[in-house]
């Protein structure tokens, strides 16, 4: 039997560069140094060396040099899944910190306004489909990807001087399919995504421990916590897959796998693979 329950309020308001391109710039940027006033560069092995003047908070902190691999077109399997899960795999061995991190950039339209969070992936399934939850009522993403359904993942993995970037379209999975993952969450887990009202300005914090003491409240004594159906899973279906491996100099291996329009899930050519300029 269906259990009948009052819902808690969910609403709150709310190009190709040419050979004269890059000889103009050259030749503007050359001009613009010729008038500027000299900088000091800064020394980053000396961490006792004086902060920069100026209005520069921040300037060059770091010239890091990555040494821990290359990545060849003989080493990419035909697939970006089957390539993803490999380089997965290898950080989980290596110890690599909460290597499903990852953060989702959406975009708004028409405005265009684009705004990025760390989120976990809680899944990648054997069709390649990136799966992660979150709430669909009242956060920023959801009104993002309401009005644009293109996202983009990126992975970084410090410890083996990777990244994987992932852009495609996102769909809603049904509130069965989300049920299954809800249910392994922590039971503090599952009654916060009842009472948060994600993204909405909060008075204090007293508002939100009240919010939640409401939907203890509504599921005391119950074992099982259904998934709010404004909160589940977002399945996001790759269209590109880049692979990036850092290399000394800043002259990374970079290879993106691009889906052939036409071709279907799992058939042969689906991909093509192409070697990126860093």
């Amino acid at each position: 039997m269906r259990i009948a329950h009052r819902h808690l309020p969910r609403l709150c308001p709310r190009t190709t560069h040419t050979r004269p391109f890059y000889t103009s710039l050259l030749r503007s940027t050359t001009a613009s140094m010729s008038t500027a006033a000299p900088i000091t560069p800064a020394t980053t092995a000396d961490p006792a060396s004086p902060a920069p003047t100026g209005d520069k908070l921040i300037f060059a902190p770091s010239d890091p040099q990555y040494k821990k691999g290359t990545l060849s077109r003989t080493d990419l399997h035909a697939s970006p899944i089957t390539q993803f899960h490999t380089w997965y795999t290898a950080a989980t061995s290596a110890g690599v910190y909460q290597p499903e991190t990852v953060v989702l950039s959406t975009a708004s339209l028409p405005s265009g306004r684009v705004s990025a969070r760390t989120v976990y992936l809680k899944e990648l399934s054997s069709s390649g489909h990136f799966v992660l939850y979150s709430n669909w009522g009242t956060s920023r993403k959801a009104a993002d990807v309401a009005s644009n359904a293109w996202v983009a993942l990126t992975f970084y993995w410090r410890e083996q001087e990777r990244q994987v970037r992932v852009e495609g379209r996102a769909t809603r999975m049904t509130r069965e399919e989300s049920q299954v993952y809800f249910d392994t969450r922590a039971r503090g887990s599952r009654v916060g995504a009842w009472a948060s009202r994600q993204s909405c300005e909060l008075k204090g914090r007293e508002e939100l421990e009240g919010w939640v003491k409401e939907a203890e409240e509504m599921w005391e004594g119950k074992e099982r916590i259904e998934v709010p159906e404004f909160w589940g899973g977002l399945r996001i279906k790759p269209e590109s897959v880049e692979f990036w491996q850092g290399r000394e100099s800043r002259l990374h291996d970079r290879f993106v796998y691009e889906r052939v329009e036409g071709k279907e899930d799992g058939e042969e050519g689906e991909w093509t693979v192409k070697r990126l300029s860093p």
